[in-house]
């Protein structure tokens, strides 16, 4: 079975107790955050190795790491194998910066967007900036309510009633 597979397996288990998933997802996040901290760091160097030599260099468990690469995949430049990744498949961490931030901030995990290490990355305006183009990108804006007697929008200059919005 795919390291990703048993991963979901334990982490969405709607089986297991409610606190124990609770404490399972509370120490991942602390280990995520020290994770991003290291790699953050070291914004422009790519980090490769199998995911087993990254467990080990981030010193987390296999099933962390698995966690990790699939939410960071979708930042990478060049995504991972993860649906058919095992602990000798060869990943890498060379991630889009601006695109890891808009996805962190998508995720509100401010406890990740908000780490010290994006003041080296980018300014508080790009920061500022990148925050609202994400949250921007996920409004929905609706059109103004066309009533009966409003011209139509076709622009026909009939009213909407005579024209599109006849049944």
């Amino acid at each position: 079975m795919a390291l990703l597979e048993q991963w979901k397996k334990v982490a969405y288990n709607e089986q297991t107790g409610k606190d124990v998933l609770q404490r399972l997802w509370t120490a991942y996040f602390n280990e995520e955050k020290e994770i991003y901290a290291k790699i953050l760091k070291t914004p422009d160097e790519v980090i490769t190795g199998t995911v087993k030599e990254l467990a080990d260099r981030f010193g987390v468990k296999i099933m962390t790491m698995t966690g990790f690469l699939d939410g960071i995949n979708d930042s990478l430049i060049n995504p991972n194998p993860i649906e058919e990744m095992e602990e000798d498949t060869v990943v890498n961490l060379g991630y889009d910066k601006a695109l890891l931030y808009k996805n962190m901030v998508a995720a509100d995990a401010d406890w990740l967007y908000n780490l010290e290490e994006w003041n080296d990355i980018f300014d508080a305006e790009t920061r500022k900036a990148l925050y609202k183009e994400q949250k921007s990108s996920t409004t929905v804006v609706k059109g103004d309510k066309v009533y009966p007697n409003d011209p139509c929008p076709c622009g026909s200059g009939k009213k909407y009633k005579k024209c599109c919005g006849k049944k």
